[in-house]
């Protein structure tokens, strides 16, 4: 495949992932403002625009857009009744027991490290926003993937925000790697 017909395939991906969110009701801005109240605390100056940007950026990974897409026509093929009973019951109920809509979208919050992980389980549990709105939200819409590849997005991009920042935490040690592991491993 030619590198401009790779960069059309993955705009594709890119363009059915923001289709298929502004379908269901999603804004960037709505993710942008729980990005921002997970951020503010720790950065100075923060912006929903550059919340925004880092949203956008997040979108532009390959795994997020796959998850994105499945997650959300999973919802959609549950609305539509297309698959057994049992499942289809499942997903329209969002049961708390299920778990797969978690583990899907962790391959959008794990893009960005434990940061990402532990954010999305913060917003998880609190459902800030937009995301509260979707869970609540149990009518003929199935919500299930939604909410938590809404929260995965956002805690990647609070992430993204994370790493992006001049590093804090230096160790301050005089020693050499060496010295350091001999002085560590005496009897």
């Amino acid at each position: 495949m030619k590198k401009d017909e790779q960069f059309i395939k993955q705009s594709r991906l890119e363009d059915q992932a923001h289709y298929l969110l502004k379908e269901r009701g999603v804004k960037l801005e709505s993710i942008a403002e729980i990005v921002y109240d997970l951020q503010k605390d720790y950065i100075d100056d923060l912006t929903l625009d550059y919340c925004l940007e880092n949203i956008i950026a997040v979108m532009k990974k390959r795994e997020v857009q796959n998850a994105v897409i499945t997650g959300i026509e999973i919802d959609i093929a549950a609305e539509r009744q297309q698959f057994s009973p049992v499942l289809n019951d499942l997903l329209m109920r969002d049961e708390g027991l299920y778990g797969i809509d978690e583990v899907l979208v962790l391959s959008i919050v794990n893009v960005y490290g434990s940061i990402g992980l532990t954010n999305f389980g913060y917003v998880d549990k609190l459902k800030p926003g937009i995301i509260g709105e979707l869970n609540d939200s149990k009518d003929e819409h199935c919500n299930t993937f939604i909410d938590d590849i809404v929260g995965a997005l956002a805690a990647a991009a609070a992430s993204r925000i994370a790493h992006s920042q001049p590093q804090t935490d230096e160790v301050n040690v005089n020693t050499t790697p060496k010295e350091s592991y001999e002085d560590s491993h005496e009897n």
